[in-house]
């Protein structure tokens, strides 16, 4: 039996840094990973597709979204198991039981709005653990194990939220209790766990058979989620073997570089790294820059940084974790062909550049490096 496991689709997600075209093309993108599903489930082999929580962003959702992704949904041609997760939970507002969701679901889709067993065939059933709420009080894994005895079925558990191993609060009442998950293994009560939550793949303990696939595509930065982007087909053998091959659908990348500037040629460097990477327009990238600049470089590298803006899907500098300095250089100014009152004025910008007081140094460092800009100077 092979089947795909894949969560946190979140529909309907929007990212504030995305502007103009790109968030339309950035959600275009998480349906099209959705729809995708088919091609890779025709693929393999795949008889059904287990979506373990998180398949709309919220519950508050325009129409066109939800219609949008029933059809995406559709596409994919086999039998998809949706999994209420703390996004999209089931209380009196879920998208699951909305009139256009319940009047627009296709065939091929399945809500697992019922905790406990569902049978997606003789010999073959899901063990679902729906949210109703945004905030369990207590592990709804542990609740729909418990009784569950070892049967001659092969059953996949399907579920949602933190692992206590791996949350450093390891006292909230909702986690999973990974424990009582391999002693469930470990009897036959179940023979896979798929999980989500976490928007990393990940495996959870040694047991190679508790996953989370993470999200198809990517919802944050490289500091946050390490390895996004990927669908994991899953095998089950008449034994109950378990093999696990993740497969990378993603097509979006939200990238952190963190560079030392304090010279032209770092800033050549940069703009070298910046101009090798691929898929430009599928691109977030976000700079923690650090280094000392005289006016001219700072001139330069803001350039550099204009051009590419207009080429990635966004690119803006991470300013909790950007620290440049811009220190005018002896003579910086004087080949300028300016004198009279515009000389005396650059003078007094170049004095306050290199002043104390902080904001108006900034402003100071903008003023002039915008002049050498203006006059061609700090061209990138």
């Amino acid at each position: 039996m092979r089947f795909l496991h894949t969560a946190d689709w979140q529909l309907g997600m929007t990212r504030h840094f995305l502007a103009g075209d790109a968030q339309p093309r950035y959600s275009a993108a998480r349906r099209d990973a959705v729809a995708g599903l088919g091609a890779l489930a025709t693929e393999v082999g795949a008889e059904f597709v287990v979506v373990a929580g998180d398949v709309f962003e919220h519950n508050q959702l325009d129409p066109k979204v939800i219609g949008q992704s029933l059809e995406a949904m559709r596409a994919i041609g086999i039998p998809v198991y949706l999994l209420p997760g703390n996004h999209d939970p089931l209380d009196a507002s879920s998208v699951f039981t909305s009139a256009l969701f319940t009047r627009e679901c296709p065939d091929n889709v399945i809500v697992l709005d019922r905790t406990g067993t569902h049978q997606v065939r003789p010999g073959l059933e899901i063990v679902a653990a729906p949210w109703r709420s945004k905030a369990p009080t207590a592990d709804l894994v542990a609740e729909v194990l418990e009784g569950l005895d070892a049967g001659s079925v092969t059953r996949v558990l399907v579920a949602h939220g933190g692992v206590d191993v791996l949350d450093p609060d390891r006292e909230k009442p909702s986690l999973i209790r990974l424990a009582g998950l391999e002693e469930a293994l470990t009897r036959g009560a179940i023979h896979y766990a798929a999980l989500g939550d976490k928007h990393s793949l990940t495996q959870v303990g040694e047991s190679g058979r508790v996953w989370y696939s993470g999200s198809p595509e990517v919802t944050n930065f490289d500091d946050v989620e390490s390895n996004p982007g990927h669908v994991l087909v899953v095998d089950i053998d008449e034994s109950n073997e378990v093999a696990v091959t993740p497969r990378h659908v993603g097509r979006w990348q939200f990238v952190t570089l963190h560079r030392q500037v304090d010279s032209s040629r770092d800033i050549a460097d940069l703009d070298m790294n910046l101009d090798l990477m691929t898929d430009k327009d599928r691109t977030v990238v976000r700079l923690a820059l650090t280094g000392s600049l005289t006016v001219t470089d700072r001139a330069t590298l803001d350039g550099c940084l204009d051009r590419f803006a207009r080429l990635f899907a966004d690119l803006r500098t991470w300013e909790r974790h950007t620290d440049l300095a811009v220190i005018p250089a002896d003579g910086e100014f004087t080949d300028l062909g300016i004198g009279g009152f515009a000389a005396a004025a650059v003078e007094e910008l170049v004095a306050t550049a290199r002043g104390d007081d902080t904001d108006s140094a900034t402003d100071a460092q903008a003023a002039l490096a915008l002049l050498l800009r203006l006059t061609d100077r700090g061209a990138a």
